[in-house]
């Protein structure tokens, strides 16, 4: 699939596309209510003027990580991206590897770019699927550099005892069973040790959600969602998730909350959150599914610390920003990014920025990342949702899963896009100007 720069400049921003153009999604600069307690941000109080404090952003370049056009069946599809920078300078990426989405053979797989740019070259190392004797496949390989030299990496475990059991099960909907695992590595994921459980008491149908958190002081953290298992027939309660280490990897808290809906009314999937400065504290963004309403809303948000209590104080609230997952980073002038997913007509992967703390979020200096053709078999759209036919096209979807990294003085995004027998994982390095 084409990924070229089109070279259609619409007020501050480019498109880079497969397609012809993309469709205007309305103006989304308005106050969305946000209001965070002692918020650490640089604040602008005028609304009306957020663009000015934002900078155009424009890409400077681009390329594959791992093209899966040339790539044998089994490595037909990647896809749920990571991206890690190293003390050295070193670039790690991770993603999940198969012939196809949600298959019981998939695995992880990892490269390595001495510059997060031009190169990346596949590390060899092959992972273990099976956990405790029991066959099973992985669904992420996020990372993080616990101390100078040692590196953690987390993925979600998938029981795989009975291979032709679907992943969801739309009578009951709930997942097959999972496990929390985690490895470490002292040579920059040339080979890893054993596997180890993460422990999640009392909670089921967990995944890894995201990039890890490390603090200046460092403290790291684990996302993760829960869900519940395949044959439990009790309703599902979805709630957002943190494992916290204050000892470098070497023991993990009890899951502490970041986001449940006290009536299970609105689902927090997908959290992605970024550290700020201060140690503890975090910005989350989350994909929202309206259940009783049976549509998809805005992107929410929250902000809140580790450090604040057994939960995270408040709720998530709605921001102008339409679309799905959504990554986020906090810039060194307190600007909040949030590359996201959107998967309207065309599919878009979006990068937003807001210089007020998440209140308003100026179309005028976002940044079109990438414009989708979706040819797979789509049923549902953003209203009117058919839950168990959501599910399914879940595992159809051929684009999304954005990260986004700082590098130096550029942001690096990462993301997986392509046909929906084969999806590559592609980046982009997105530079700053100085705005009008």
């Amino acid at each position: 699939m084409a990924v070229g720069l089109l070279g259609v400049t619409v007020t501050a921003f480019k498109l880079v596309s497969g397609v012809s153009t993309a469709q205007p999604v309305g103006d989304v600069a308005f106050n969305c209510g946000i209001v965070f307690q002692g918020c650490p941000f640089s604040m602008r109080t005028d609304e009306r003027s957020n663009d000015r404090w934002c900078p155009a952003l424009a890409i400077k370049s681009q390329g594959l990580i791992f093209d899966a056009t040339g790539a044998t069946d089994a490595e037909a599809v990647a896809y749920v991206t990571s991206l890690v920078s190293l003390e050295s300078g070193t670039w790690l990426a991770g993603w999940q590897s198969g012939p196809g989405k949600h298959t019981a053979t998939n695995t992880i797989a990892l490269a390595q770019s001495h510059d997060g740019d031009g190169t990346w070259q596949r590390l060899p190392h092959e992972f273990d699927t099976a956990w405790e004797g029991v066959p099973g496949s992985f669904l992420a390989a996020e990372m993080v550099e616990a101390e100078p030299g040692r590196l953690l990496l987390f993925t979600t475990w998938i029981n795989r005892s009975i291979p032709e059991r679907p992943l969801f099960n739309p009578e009951t909907e709930g997942i097959l069973p999972t496990r929390l695992l985690y490895c470490s590595s002292e040579d920059e994921g040339e080979t890893w040790g054993e596997w180890q459980e993460l422990s999640t008491p009392g909670l089921t149908g967990c995944a890894v959600t995201g990039p890890i958190l490390r603090w200046s002081d460092g403290t790291i953290a684990c996302g993760f969602e829960s869900f519940k298992e395949f044959d439990d027939p009790a309703p599902v309660e979805p709630g957002a998730w943190l494992a916290i280490s204050r000892d470098g990897g070497c023991s993990f808290s009890d899951p502490w909350q970041v986001a449940q809906h006290p009536q299970q009314e609105k689902y927090y999937w997908d959290q992605r959150l970024c550290p700020t400065e201060k140690p503890g504290e975090f910005v989350a963004m989350f994909w929202t599914h309206n259940r009783e309403e049976q549509r998809d809303t805005n992107v929410h948000m929250l902000q809140s610390s580790i450090n604040d209590g057994a939960t995270a104080v408040g709720e998530p609230v709605e921001t102008a920003i339409p679309g799905q997952i959504a990554a986020c980073a906090v810039a060194a002038d307190g600007r909040i990014l949030a590359c996201v997913v959107d998967r309207g007509q065309p599919g878009t992967i979006t990068l937003w920025q807001s210089a007020d703390g998440g209140h308003t979020w100026p179309e005028e200096v976002r940044l079109v990342v990438h414009v989708h053709d979706e040819r797979a078999a789509i049923t549902q759209g953003r209203e009117d949702i058919d839950y168990a036919e959501f599910w399914e096209d879940m595992g159809k979807w051929s684009f999304g899963h954005p990260v986004i990294r700082r590098r130096g003085n550029d942001w690096l995004l990462a993301w997986y896009a392509g046909t929906p027998d084969r999806m590559s994982l592609h980046w982009a390095s997105v530079v700053e100007k100085a705005g009008a």
